[in-house]
């Protein structure tokens, strides 16, 4: 009798696991489409108008490269990503004036670029509710300067590096909302839906009949300096 317990105890082991297993979705290529909701200051509010800006990003991934394209009206901006050695490449095309711009990035320029934060400390505070229809958790964190954030995630989706977002390698689920901010902006990112396909391949090496310049020579530009 002990052993026929034994056995229906395995048995129920191992036909969660199976569930797991089969729930789910990993990816090692696709596109991720995210909803952007700006998250301004007063101060920002008077000089910018949220209504002109992006308000979703799509992002290509394959294996440890992604690429974000985003359409700044004047320009086209792409951005690709290592997820494995954190570096970058920046490309901007310029239509109207015939240029294109490119700037690599280290990764300690795409480290100062994200402010120098480090996230740890990920706790799960068994909140839980359905995004673009994966279940997800409610999780808190801290930066290396002590500040807590709060994002949600899901178990239910597996990217490989360049699908998923910078500096969550140690959270244990795939985030899919949580904050953002670069150069004093700050934004709250939510997965809309993401599509399994083949995209790519994608490379750090810059494109024929790209000028390269450095990225504070870019910013410069985009100053109108």
């Amino acid at each position: 009798m002990f052993k026929s317990i034994k056995t229906g105890v395995l048995a129920i082991i191992l036909i969660g696991t199976a569930i797991i297993a089969k729930a789910q979705k990993v990816m090692d290529s696709g596109t991720i489409t995210y909803g952007i909701e700006y998250l301004l200051t007063d101060e920002q509010k008077k000089q910018i108008d949220p209504s002109l800006l992006p308000s979703e990003s799509k992002v290509e991934f394959n294996g440890n490269l992604s690429k974000i394209q985003v359409d700044m009206g004047a320009a086209m901006l792409k951005v690709i990503n290592d997820g494995e050695l954190s570096n970058s490449l920046v490309l901007v095309d310029i239509p109207i004036m015939q240029k294109q711009y490119a700037a690599k990035l280290s990764k300690e320029e795409v480290e100062q670029q994200r402010g120098g934060l480090t996230f740890s400390d990920f706790k799960a505070t068994g909140e839980k509710q359905v995004i673009a229809g994966f279940n997800a958790e409610k999780y808190t964190y801290k930066d290396n300067n002590g500040a807590t954030y709060e994002l949600w995630a899901t178990t239910e989706l597996k990217l490989p590096k360049g699908g998923n977002p910078p500096g969550f390698n140690a959270l244990n689920a795939t985030p899919i909302k949580y904050s953002n901010s670069q150069d004093g902006f700050k934004t709250m990112v939510t997965l809309k839906n993401v599509k399994e396909g083949k995209v790519g391949p994608f490379s750090l090496d810059i494109p024929k009949g790209y000028e390269q310049k450095t990225m504070a020579e870019l910013k410069a530009m985009r100053g109108g300096q």
